[in-house]
């Protein structure tokens, strides 16, 4: 078994943004800029809007985060979106989510420029992610892409199983990992909670990418010898041994699988990490205008 780090692999793609942030600033008088809206005070957005905006200091970004409370109306929402939309300084806008009931999300995502979705949301960026085409895609997903391909791992040819059809992270990566590209051209089979021979159908996988949200659910039984694991689940639990108060599981029995796994990422410290990494390059690719000129 060798462990897929995400630690090792994005912070070496972020020296590589870094030096690309600074030739930017060189050559524009301005760095890449990334604002986050965070509603509420979710304790997990809190922590994952704090880690992008860390991040995007770290590598030369120029990042702004928004604040509003629980109580903030859709249209005050929107009505910032439509604003940042028009700000020829912004390369990147993210709404952290969840979002509270009263605010509609998908409403929400298709009022951000898709110019500017480096979350990688947009139904324009989905659709020509499907097409093969230049496009923001989802950054979690294209920070498994980068890692897969900063450890060599060939996928060509191989059987690819996902573990769950969110709109986020399963579905577009079931696409992602179809597609003619490196990494992709799997055969892969897409599989969700109402999967009924689920367990049948991992077991044949070379890859398996579990994003079910479920601690624990991809156990030693359903995986054959060899296989290479991505486990993207981030399910908290609280905890009196740690310092937080809460520890992170995955969705894949990490202490029994990896002894059968060829490759297998942690948690923590795989697939999230990697997830910076892919907003940070959709970004840096924004303000470079690479996708959208």
């Amino acid at each position: 078994m060798q462990l897929l780090d995400g630690k090792f692999a994005s912070e070496k793609i972020k020296l590589e943004i870094a030096a690309e942030a600074a030739d930017f600033l060189a050559q524009h008088g301005r760095k890449p800029h990334l604002i986050a809206i965070l509603v509420g005070n979710d304790g997990g957005s809190e922590t994952y809007v704090a880690s992008k905006m860390k991040n995007c200091e770290k590598v030369g970004f120029q990042s702004s985060l928004i604040r509003y409370g629980v109580e903030v109306t859709e249209e005050e929402l929107l009505l910032k979106v439509r604003e940042i939309n028009n700000d020829a300084g912004v390369d990147g806008l993210i709404v952290q989510l969840p979002l509270p009931k009263h605010i509609d999300p998908e409403k929400v995502t298709e009022a951000i420029d898709h110019r500017k979705d480096v979350d990688g949301f947009h139904p324009i960026n989905l659709g020509r992610m499907v097409r093969n085409l230049p496009c923001f895609i989802p950054a979690t997903p294209y920070g498994i892409l980068l890692m897969l391909k900063a450890y060599g791992i060939d996928t060509a040819g191989k059987h690819c199983v996902v573990v769950g059809r969110s709109n986020i992270v399963g579905t577009p990566m079931s696409i992602l990992m179809a597609r003619n590209a490196n990494p992709g051209n799997c055969t892969v089979t897409l599989t969700h909670s109402r999967t009924t021979n689920l367990k049948e159908l991992v077991l044949q996988a070379d890859i398996i990418i579990a994003a079910i949200g479920k601690k624990n659910f991809i156990t030693a039984d359903m995986v054959k010898p060899g296989a290479i694991i991505i486990d993207v689940g981030i399910n908290r639990e609280t905890s009196e041994k740690t310092k937080s108060g809460y520890k992170l599981y995955g969705d894949v029995d990490f202490e029994n699988v990896a002894p059968l796994a060829s490759w297998i990422t942690p948690v923590p410290g795989g697939v999230g990490l990697m997830t910076i990494v892919g907003l940070l390059r959709n970004t840096l690719a924004s303000a470079k205008k690479e996708i959208y000129s």
